[in-house]
């Protein structure tokens, strides 16, 4: 029986051993020869038969492509929900970040350290008596306050910062200089740290009400700003806000980017405060710094002062009052078209400017000698809003009555001068021309 089936199975493996493979036969290797050339194939095969070798050479056009370029990195990543485990692991992770950060940053005794290392192994200048130091007193520096300190000074020690600085006929560079430029870092990466706190959603960018909250914490660091009353500070963090978003925010999405704020001037100015006695800055230099109490206790007294109704906001005719009724009804006209939004209830008298619109109506006429400034007013100027100026529009804007000083930058004055304007222009087109 077993050898019965055994003979069977080994039968059947001999029968398919002598059957040769379909490749083998020269009648199979003819018929795919003649298929392959596309010779016995109709008109619609052969289409299809091109149709697909195009196709296949596209797709390994698009392999090839991508195989060079790399993956698309990815743009959009949404945001963990508030309180869900990976909202929590980000947060401890930024906090954990932060805190890294923070501990290797030099502190107000490593600075005083540093400087006694600065002062007590460096080279008077017998030209000039400034504080100097070379290469060599550099590297023995770095070494006495990485003894003192810690390693964390070592990092402002390098090669590449000391090529930074000007340098005398020595070779020399002034040590001061390199004092502020490490006083001006930690400044800068201790704001960051501090800003980024803040930063709830990590985006890099900090809302308003993230600004002020970062600009509450500094005042009581601010000498200046250490005896503000309780009751001001809200109000005063607002209109503080209100100018880093004028600079920092052109766009106006109602955010602005932590490293824009940190090289603006802005930042700058704010930090001026930190200066101990008062009796050293002058009332004129107090009244010019925008983050000053004076300054800003002058604002809200404005405000207030154009607010004939108390109703919070200041209608055009209110407006008008203001720079002492200097500024144009066409003018004002173009500011409301402009820059302030129309009220709930529609129509163009329910149109009012609230405080908001009002900060960045003052900062545009304090500051117009910068971009921001020059483009809040260039808007109010440009009539018909073609990003240019005509003699049409000059003409219009002196027919409603001199224009105030804050906006001769733009326009002189008269029609004789209009005209001096343009043809000097023509002229110009002119040369060009030929």
């Amino acid at each position: 029986m077993y050898s019965g089936s055994s003979d069977g199975e080994s039968h059947e493996t001999a029968a398919h051993r002598k059957i040769p493979p379909a490749s083998s036969m020269l009648w199979v290797r003819n018929l795919r020869r003649y298929i392959g050339s596309g010779a016995g194939l109709g008109s619609e095969a052969l289409m299809e038969l091109e149709t697909k070798r195009i196709l296949l050479d596209i797709f390994k056009e698009k392999q090839q492509k991508s195989a060079e370029a790399g993956t698309i990195p990815s743009f959009y990543k949404k945001k963990p929900e508030e309180g869900s485990i990976s909202h929590r692991v980000q947060r401890l992770a930024k906090y954990r970040f932060l805190k890294k950060q923070s501990d290797l940053l030099l502190n107000a005794d490593d600075l005083d350290a540093m400087w006694v290392c600065l002062r007590e192994n460096c080279v008077i200048d017998d030209a000039t008596g400034a504080e100097k130091m070379n290469y060599e007193d550099f590297c023995h520096i770095a070494s006495v306050c990485t003894e003192q300190i810690g390693p964390k000074c070592r990092r402002f020690f390098s090669p590449s910062n000391f090529m930074k600085f000007e340098k005398d006929e020595s070779g020399r560079i002034a040590i001061l200089p390199f004092y502020l430029y490490v006083m001006r870092t930690v400044s800068l990466t201790q704001a960051r740290i501090d800003m980024s706190e803040l930063d709830e959603d990590s985006d890099g960018f900090l809302q308003p009400q993230e600004m002020e909250s970062y600009i509450r914490g500094l005042i009581p660091n601010l000498a200046q700003l250490r005896d503000m009353p309780a009751q001001f500070v809200q109000m005063y963090c607002r209109i503080a806000a209100h100018k880093f978003f004028f600079f920092c925010d052109p766009h106006r999405r109602g955010k602005a980017c932590i490293k824009k704020v940190l090289l603006s001037n802005c930042l700058q100015e704010l930090m001026e405060l930190h200066q101990e006695s008062e009796e050293e800055v002058t009332d004129t230099e107090q009244a010019e710094n925008w983050f000053s109490l004076t300054s800003a206790q002058r604002i809200c007294d404005m405000f207030l002062a154009l607010d004939k109704d108390m109703n919070g906001t200041l209608s055009k005719q209110e407006l008008r009052e203001y720079a002492d009724g200097t500024l144009t009804e066409i003018f004002i006209e173009r500011v409301f078209d402009e820059h302030v939004r129309r009220g709930k209830t529609g129509g163009g008298n329910s149109r009012e400017m609230d405080f908001d619109s009002f900060l960045d109506f003052v900062l545009a006429l304090e500051n117009k000698d910068t971009p921001e400034g020059l483009t809040y007013l260039f808007r109010c100027l440009d009539l018909q809003g073609r990003g240019y100026l005509t003699t049409a529009d000059i003409h219009s804007l002196f027919r409603g009555g001199p224009l105030p000083a804050c906006l001769l930058m733009f326009v002189v004055s008269g029609p004789m001068i209009i005209e001096k304007i343009f043809s000097k222009k023509r002229r110009n087109q002119k040369k060009n021309d030929r």
